[in-house]
């Protein structure tokens, strides 16, 4: 029901409002500033480097030279728009829900899920397949709001974001699956940094729930809509749509489950599950009648049916199709000749002498180098003249952490500027 949700938003009369709005520190003080908390999180995630890069990243198909093909900022609008419009209408707080969502995935990995997948296998593949996970792009997306985007304040100097914990919180905990029938915040505030899987910890507040939920009704209908443009779905995979929706939303082109012929099943909801917008207005439509403060955010049983089986199509038919698995060969190329490249130039960064390797490589001389300068412990007598005033995040002295060191480095890069970088470094 509409504002069903109003007496538990994140506001000032909520008791985990001081927690909510809490930052470390203060990036700076305008004094002239007319924003709310979550608006200038919201503007300060607008304006990083990170955001700016979503556009040249994956969302599912690799660097798509299709101007129309979805990329992982678009994704991320979708988000904001899904999370915007369920919580205005549930009474919740829109300013909060747009910051989480707009910053979700700012920590992605160049080549979408698969380039996430990479980056951990390289750092767990001293210690076994059964290794926990070291890299997850929600952990990444947290670690890069607090020590890697940066913004210039009114001197110049380079200054970490210093988003709220709501925001923060948002960002480590908004993946993970919804086979569940509700979806409720933790009661407790907690060390973010302690989250140490992906996927397991909810929210702690009911807009960073619907964020979560918000994440997998975008790429659902997305993700089909562009496997459509790649021919990617053959006919029988548009027999198997159409009997999803027969069989959990209990119509098939203009018939009901029983068969019979309705006009205002024809008229409105024919193709429903591989149109982009009316499937997604039609999950947020379901998720806000059937959620309540008591319940949690919750679809009804055939809805939830439905977005289980449309999982299970996607992957079967889209996520798994051997033109991806294909890529996700050449992506492992890619990322792991850049990684190993890097990894050789230890050295060179424990002796500060940087400058001297990769001459070979001009764009990942000099990337590379500025990203060691101002995030690890390297003399360069740069770093002044950079005016950046960020945290020495990487000891290079340290094996692990100049692996880490070069694992984040790459987790930023785009898509095309990997491919770039690869061509640099195996052409001669």
């Amino acid at each position: 029901m509409k504002d069903s949700f109003a007496k538990v938003r994140t506001c000032p009369e909520n008791p985990i409002w001081e927690q909510c709005i809490k930052r470390e520190n203060s990036l700076y003080n305008r004094g002239n500033d007319i924003r709310s908390e979550f608006e200038r999180d919201y503007t300060r995630l607008l304006h990083c480097e990170s955001y700016r890069r979503l556009k040249h990243k994956t969302q599912v198909f690799y660097a798509p030279h299709n101007d129309h093909i979805c990329t992982r900022m678009e994704h991320v609008n979708h988000v904001e728009s899904v999370a915007t419009t369920t919580a205005k209408y549930l009474g919740l707080n829109t300013e909060l829900a747009s910051a989480i969502a707009l910053g979700h995935d700012i920590g992605h990995a160049p080549f979408g899920h698969t380039g996430e997948s990479i980056l951990n296998s390289l750092m767990v593949q001293k210690e076994g397949k059964n290794a926990p996970k070291k890299f997850w792009h929600e952990r990444n997306s947290l670690f890069f709001a607090d020590y890697i985007d940066t913004l210039s304040d009114p001197n110049g100097f380079e200054r970490n974001l210093n988003l709220t914990y709501a925001v923060r919180d948002g960002l480590i905990c908004h993946c993970g699956e919804i086979d569940q029938h509700s979806l409720k915040p933790r009661e407790e505030a907690m060390n973010l940094y302690d989250i140490k899987r992906p996927g397991l910890t909810n929210p702690f507040t009911w807009e960073g729930c619907v964020v979560k939920i918000s994440d997998k009704i975008a790429f659902l209908g997305r993700d089909i809509e562009d496997a459509r443009t790649y021919h990617i779905l053959d006919m029988g995979a548009y027999r198997q749509l159409r009997e999803i929706v027969a069989s959990t939303l209990g119509f098939y082109d203009g018939r009901d489950a029983s068969g019979k012929k309705n006009s205002e099943t024809a008229a409105h909801r024919s193709g429903r599950a591989v149109n982009t917008t009316v499937l997604i207005n039609d999950m947020i439509v379901d998720l806000c009648e059937n959620s309540s403060p008591e319940k949690g955010l919750c679809f009804s049983e055939p809805y939830f049916k439905y977005i289980t089986e449309l999982k299970r199509f996607s992957f079967a038919n889209i996520y798994n199709n051997w033109r991806l698995l294909e890529f996700q060969k050449y992506a492992e190329v890619v990322l792991g000749t850049i990684y190993r490249t890097l990894m050789k130039t230890r050295i060179y960064a424990q002796n500060h002498r940087l400058e001297q390797t990769l001459q070979y490589t001009p764009k990942l001389l000099k990337t590379f180098v500025d990203w060691v300068i101002r995030y690890a412990n390297y003399d360069s007598g740069r770093k002044e003249i950079m005016r950046c005033q960020t945290q020495e995040v990487f000891n290079i002295n340290e094996e692990e952490s100049f692996e880490k060191c070069v694992i984040e480095y790459i987790s930023g890069m785009t898509d095309q500027f990997a491919i770039s970088v690869f061509e640099e470094i195996v052409s001669f």
